[in-house]
């Protein structure tokens, strides 16, 4: 056997002050990039044709105050998330929550509803189910923008992968057209 052309190098056994110069430099970055922010956005999207803005005295459908039809037993069920805004342009808000169940262990799948009150301003309702927790996805992002509503939902590609590590992302946006809520994905949208 022939020696090496290449003389052994110092550098490439690792020593303690090498992990100690790398993480000082990560943490650098990560403090110097906690710092430097991209200042605020100014572009605006039009609004959607359909849409309208609501009355400033129109108050949107509080989550709170309903029952929502997703089956806890005995834990109750949990609104992680709202947001309102006029989504089938008749000038006043619909509220829209992500709910699971209030589980002391593991990650829940969240259901999607849509809320509103009636012409009176009576107590709200659900009158729509966006997403159903027995499809057994999670919502990651969330949001109302421009009389639609957008997520970011986490799933399984199968019943063999852990619950704890979804492997399915998927970005998807509903919208009301001709007395329904219609899913799509959003342009621009990849799943894994």
């Amino acid at each position: 056997m022939q020696p090496s052309a290449v003389p052994a190098l110092a550098h490439t056994h690792t020593r303690p002050i090498h992990w100690l110069a790398t993480a000082t430099a990560v943490a650098g970055v990560v403090a110097l990039s906690s710092v430097l922010q991209p200042g605020a956005a100014t572009a605006a999207q039009p609004s959607a044709p359909e849409t309208r803005s609501a009355p400033a005295n129109a108050a949107a459908p509080d989550p709170a105050a309903v029952e929502f039809p997703i089956e806890c037993g005995p834990v109750k069920a949990v609104v992680k998330k709202k947001a309102s805004g006029d989504l089938d342009g008749d000038g006043h808000p619909e509220t829209v929550a992500v709910v699971h169940c209030d589980s002391p262990m593991g990650t829940p799948p969240d259901g999607v509803y849509v809320l509103t009150r009636g012409a009176d301003g009576g107590a709200p309702r659900v009158v729509a189910t966006l997403l159903d927790p027995k499809d057994g996805t999670t919502v990651s992002d969330f949001a109302v923008r421009d009389g639609a509503v957008t997520a970011a939902l986490l799933g399984y590609s199968s019943p063999d992968v852990p619950r704890c590590c979804p492997d399915v992302h998927s970005d998807v946006k509903w919208r009301w057209q001709n007395g329904a809520f219609v899913r799509s994905a959003p342009a621009g949208a990849r799943s894994v």
